[in-house]
């Protein structure tokens, strides 16, 4: 384990893999650098690519320091790519997508961007979280009721069926994910109001000016794909692409491809 330190304070601990160009990885709602799946996407990535795993700030390894703001959370990913040497390529999913597309409008010294799923939700004929959202999930955390919270952003906020999160509260698994409770609030002011069913607005993502490498699975809700493809198509240099067979939970045998082949490309291709 390495540390970086944001300008607030915050020390934010990572892993560092293989060789070759730098590529960071940012995780989404629920993740941290152990998550299983993030180790084994660095295995998957790091015979070419020199691979950071960081813990987001709350997470893992890493401390915190409030006031929570999106901007410490581009700092955080500044000082960690001022850490790779400067500049690198970053991948990153579902609410973490959403911060890396905050962190390229910044200008920190991304080259190139990948991302899985972000979570826009860009129609109302579908479910959307309810209008006062963030502010409950905020009280339910400020309160400490870290298992009613996580319930919470399951059902209303991710879509999953009631019946399944009664029966992942009976699991050990709960417990890592009520210990990243607190963290909830962060992910949902990242997303902002881009889960309420509108059309996404190709100004709002002006300043992000990378090529950017928007992915969706072929077997995930098809408002994650519509909001997915949308985001592509606002963009200024946009592309699009599905990964067959994949829900939210991307495999990473099938993200290594699409990865490489992106990332190995020059960025003015």
């Amino acid at each position: 384990m390495q540390t970086v330190t944001s300008p607030d304070g915050t020390t934010i601990a990572y892993d560092e893999a293989g060789a070759g160009a730098p590529l960071i990885l940012v995780a989404g709602a629920f993740s941290y650098r152990k998550y299983p799946m993030l180790p084994k996407l660095v295995s998957a990535l790091s015979d070419q690519f020199t691979v950071y795993n960081y813990d987001r700030r709350g997470r893992g390894d890493s401390t915190d320091t409030g006031p929570y703001s999106v901007q410490r959370e581009i700092e955080d990913l500044a000082a960690l790519i001022e850490a790779a040497g400067g500049e690198a390529d970053v991948w990153g999913q579902s609410s973490g997508a959403a911060l890396a597309l905050h962190a390229a409008a910044a200008d920190i010294g991304i080259r190139r961007l990948a991302l899985y799923q972000p979570p826009f939700r860009v129609d109302k004929s579908t479910p959307l979280p309810p209008p006062d959202f963030q502010q409950h999930l905020t009280t339910l955390v400020a309160d400490g009721n870290s298992s009613a919270a996580v319930r919470f952003m399951m059902t209303k906020g991710m879509g999953a069926p009631g019946f399944a999160v009664g029966i992942m509260r009976l699991l050990p698994l709960w417990r890592r994910l009520t210990r990243l409770a607190h963290t909830l609030p962060y992910d949902v002011a990242i997303v902002g109001d881009k889960i309420y069913g509108e059309p996404l607005v190709a100004a709002d993502f002006a300043e992000v000016k990378v090529p950017t490498l928007v992915m969706a699975g072929g077997k995930a809700p098809g408002p994650l794909r519509t909001g997915a493809r949308q985001l592509a198509e606002v963009l200024p240099d946009g592309r699009y692409q599905v990964l067959d067979g994949q829900s939210h939970a991307v495999s990473p045998a099938a993200l290594k491809p699409a990865l490489t082949a992106f990332f190995r490309q020059s960025p003015e291709e």
